[in-house]
């Protein structure tokens, strides 16, 4: 798997009122329902970090980490993406948070503008997988180690038949590492470490 089962389960609890940011299409005209639906997400994610049976952080260590940290809302950085997709799939081996290695194969790379700078993440789906659910976009960028978590930060799209993408920053997330370290979390690939800050999002768990 790209990353723990336990991350997909949250990312499907999450769905519905993430679609509008994560798929084809631009992000809602009005700014204020924007920010709105985001802040009662993170309630929601809070809730199930809180209270989910399989919450992934430690009973002892709850209270010194929920609620989950965030930068304010940008609506500016949910931006459009187009995927361009790559024919072989080629593999990346991916090492990870407990030292081992995740065997990833790249479906494709988003090209898009960011603060007025042309960037590209790749979308990665596990070696072998056959039906895409779902692309995995692992970050870093240059507030990694610092203001945001310092194994970098995930992102989830639906495929969409189009190629074209909404990349919502706002809702890139830690990996469950950031709280439990008995976690797996694959560590974002060189070409996947953007040059500039970020500041969308989730925050460090101790920032």
């Amino acid at each position: 798997m790209r990353y723990p089962t336990r991350v997909r389960h949250l990312a499907f609890l999450l769905a519905i009122a993430a679609t509008a940011a994560c798929t084809s299409g631009p992000r809602p005209a009005d700014d204020s329902s924007y920010v709105d639906e985001l802040a009662a997400d993170r309630v929601t994610k809070d809730k199930f970090l809180a209270e989910g049976l399989e919450s992934p952080i430690p009973a002892g260590k709850k209270a010194s980490l929920l609620p989950l940290k965030y930068f304010p809302a940008d609506p500016a950085l949910a931006v459009p993406a187009r995927l361009k997709l790559q024919n072989d799939r080629p593999v990346f081996e991916m090492p990870t948070s407990t030292g081992t290695i995740r065997r990833m194969q790249l479906v494709g790379v988003l090209e898009f503008t960011l603060s007025g700078q042309p960037m590209t993440l790749g979308a990665f789906v596990e070696e072998g997988t056959r039906q895409i659910s779902t692309l995995f976009v692992p970050f870093a960028d240059q507030t990694t180690g610092a203001e945001s978590y310092r194994a970098g930060r995930y992102l989830d799209l639906n495929p969409t038949a189009t190629g074209y993408y909404t990349i919502d920053f706002n809702r890139a997330y830690n990996p469950y590492c950031a709280y439990n370290a008995a976690y797996e979390c694959p560590y974002p690939p060189p070409a996947n470490r953007l040059k500039l800050p970020v500041r969308a999002g989730e925050k460090a768990p101790d920032a």
